[in-house]
Formats: structure tokens, sequence, C-alpha cells
């Protein structure tokens, strides 16, 4: 009889390790709370309405149509009853022989309850569509907001300097600058303020020094006022509040400042680390545990290498997905597991058309080649030969345009008559 895998979770881990045990003799079980793939690299292209929601994400089932030994459930992970081998779910208890962890993260909001309340994540694309619609909403309202109420209006905040709040603050910027006049006529917005907020020294802190300082460049040439070391403390709807005591009146303030992984019910005895991470051994095996496995942002694995764990990115969640697919299948033929490593293969942020930073394992480049490289690496990355033709024709169409035609507010549908039409018979 097939062992069976069961895998939580189709992100980049959970995905990648499905396809690579894809026709072998492993019975595999995908489950996810969404029927899709979700492509977070873009997610901010879809808040700022230049890409549609279905170009970044992509059908589970169509991904395994042909498939001949990978089933999809979708449903929510309930607990995990590790004495019986079970996951127990929102539609039903299924069994495993082996168990894969690869639920990824969430957003970090330290704590802060009232910054939870009232700022904008962006870790799925239901948040991008959210805060797109915001974004939009927002331009409207300006419309026939007081003035004294304007500015608080018109004030973005994100907060976070990584690669997600650079690529924001940028579109957001060239937005400002290119859309906006030919929208809104009749209404001046030269008073938008882009503010990008980081705790650290330097955006892009991970990166090279030559691509911090010239990505800082690219954003301030932009219009975006960043602040660095700037620590957020608070922020109530109407107020982000720094550290240093400075204040910033806005109405819409976006999160990506930290992660922190999902907790899980059932796995308690399991070791945690920063992040919340699971601990796992070499082989993405939690220790405590038999043929328990964690993959990508959920697990916290350290080597020579990378003594603090790896990063949270997709490289590193694809290539553990690979690694485990391998050990698995050597151990149906009875060969040995090999511990896994990574290899860096660079980092990429884009700040605006033809503004990019590539940082390489033994050089980094910056400008229109390294805009060029983050385009073609991010269509290759994506699935579908659809998704790719769908996005590389937005892109094409924006570069020529310095225009978008995706800005649509979708709000959801309510079965409620409004008050004002009660009554009355059309």
């Amino acid at each position: 009889m097939k062992q069976r895998v069961v895998i939580l979770g189709a992100g980049f881990a959970g995905l990648e390790l499905a396809q690579k045990l894809e026709n072998t003799d492993y019975d595999v079980l995908l489950i996810d709370k969404n029927n899709y793939h979700q492509f977070q690299p873009l997610m901010y292209q879809v808040a700022s309405a230049r890409l549609e929601p279905a170009s970044i994400s992509f059908p589970l089932r169509k991904v395994f149509q042909h498939s001949k030994n990978v089933r999809i459930r979708i449903a929510e992970i309930r607990h995990i009853d590790t004495e019986n081998k079970t996951v127990k779910t929102s539609i039903s208890d299924f069994p495993y022989d082996i168990l894969v962890v690869a639920l990824g993260c969430t957003t970090n909001y330290f704590g802060n309850k009232e910054l939870e309340s009232h700022a904008f994540p962006m870790k799925s694309v239901p948040e991008a569509i959210q805060l797109r619609n915001r974004i939009l909403q927002t331009f409207e309202d300006a419309l026939v907001a007081k003035p004294e109420e304007l500015q608080a209006l018109l004030n973005f905040v994100i907060v976070g300097g990584g690669p997600t709040g650079v690529e924001l603050a940028g579109a957001l910027a060239e937005m400002k600058q290119n859309v906006l006049p030919k929208d809104y006529p009749d209404k001046d917005f030269s008073k938008l303020a882009v503010y990008l907020l980081e705790s650290s020294a330097n955006v892009l802190d991970v990166m090279s020094a030559d691509s911090q300082r010239v990505s800082r460049k690219y954003l301030e040439d932009l219009g975006v006022i960043v602040k660095t070391s700037s620590f957020v403390t608070n922020y109530d709807g109407e107020m982000v509040t720094l550290k240093s005591g400075e204040t910033i009146a806005a109405k819409n303030v976006i999160w990506a400042a930290g992660i922190t992984a999902n907790q899980i019910s059932g796995l308690e005895n399991a070791e945690r680390t920063r992040g919340n991470r699971f601990v796992v051994n070499r082989y993405n095996a939690l220790p405590n545990y038999d043929n328990i496995y964690a993959l990508g942002d959920i697990a916290g694995m350290t080597t020579p290498k990378y003594p603090n764990t790896h990063p949270q990115v997709a490289s590193v969640a694809i290539q553990q997905a690979k690694a485990l697919a391998q050990n698995l299948k050597n151990q149906l033929q009875g060969k040995q597991k090999v511990e896994f490593e990574y290899f860096d293969k660079g980092s990429m942020a884009t700040i605006g058309k033809r503004k990019a930073v590539v940082d390489l394992p033994n050089f980094s480049f910056q400008g229109r080649l390294a805009w060029l490289a983050w385009m073609f690496i991010h269509l290759m990355l994506i699935l579908s030969v659809k998704n790719k033709l769908s996005i590389f024709v937005n892109w094409a169409f924006s570069y020529f345009n310095n225009d978008s035609t995706l800005r649509v507010l979708l709000r959801p549908a309510s079965k409620v008559k409004p008050a004002h039409l009660e009554g009355k018979v059309s």
C-alpha cells in the first residue's frame, strides 16, 4: 500500500513539493484554505491596480489535472493529532504517514492590537484587492474632502522598507506622477505624499550597500519621503506615532514591517525559533516528531552558512521542497538522505519604470538592466503560459503608456436592500 504524504499549504514550498512527488509511488494530498496558489512577489501590483488578481493566481486543480497521485482538498486546518497521525480540518479528518507543514507566515503586528485594527496588510490576494479598493476609493474621496481633512487622506504611509514596501512605494509614486493627473484633471493631487518608514538604518537592509543607496535615491527621485531608523509605535486610524515622538496624520497605513509563522494546534512540543518558526534539522524534519517536516517560511533551519536561519524568501522554500522531495524518493529506493544546503542565487527589487536593483552572489547592478532582469525572472517564475502572456501584455501597455486600465473598484455584493430603496418598486 502506498504511503500517504499530506502537505499543508499550497504556497511556494507546498506546491513545489507536490509537483516533485507527482506520479511517484506516494499518495499525495495537498490541503489549502484556497483553491489557488498566489504569487506573492507581484501582490503589490494587484494592490496598485497594475495587474488583475487572476494574473497572479493559479487554480490548484488546473496544475494537477493530469496527475495520477496528487489530490486537492480545500479546507481550514484545525488540529494535528500526532498520536493517531491524523490532520483534522474543517471538512474531514485525513490520516497521514508523512506530514509536511508548509503553511507559511502571516503579518506580524508585534502584539499591537490597535495597529492591527487600522493598518492594511498585504499577504494574500483578498488583502491586495482590499487595499486596491481602499487606494482607489481614497482618490474619489479626495474630490469631496474638506480642506482640513485632505492632507491626512492623501498621506499614504508604508511601514517596512523591505522589497514589498519599496516596490509599493515606487508604484504609488508613479501613480501620482503618471495616472492621477489624467484620471482627475479637475483635482490637484500634488499634495499626495508617500511615506516609507523603516526601523533599520537602510531600506532593503538585507541587500548590498550599493543597492540600498541606489534604491533610496530612486525612491526620493520619485518623490517618496523615506524615513529610516524610524520605529512605528502606534497607529489609531488617524495618526501614526513614531518612537521619536514624531507623528504623521494619515488615513491610509500599509503594514509591510514583519511576519510571523502561522500557528498550528497539535505541535506544541515542537521547538520554536525567531519569528515563531519551527526548528527543523538539515532534512527539514521536526526533531521531536515522527515523519513530520516543515518547509519554507514556517521552518527555521540553522547551518554553518546560515547560523541565524535562512531568509524567508521564495527561493529558500522552493529549494527546500526540492530537497525534501528527493529525500522522500531516496527513501523509497533505500538510498541515503542528503542534507539541505541553500544556494543563494541573489535578490532583487524594482522601484519603478527602468529602476531596479539586483544583487548576485559576486556582484550587484542597478538601473535599466536590473529592471529588465527583474521582469524576466518574475515572468519565468509564473506558472502558466496564459498568465505569463497576460502579465507581459499589461507590463508592455504600462511601459508605453505610463498607465494601466485596471483601476476598477470591486466592492463586496450585499443582499440587503439600501434603506432609501425600501418600499420602492422599479
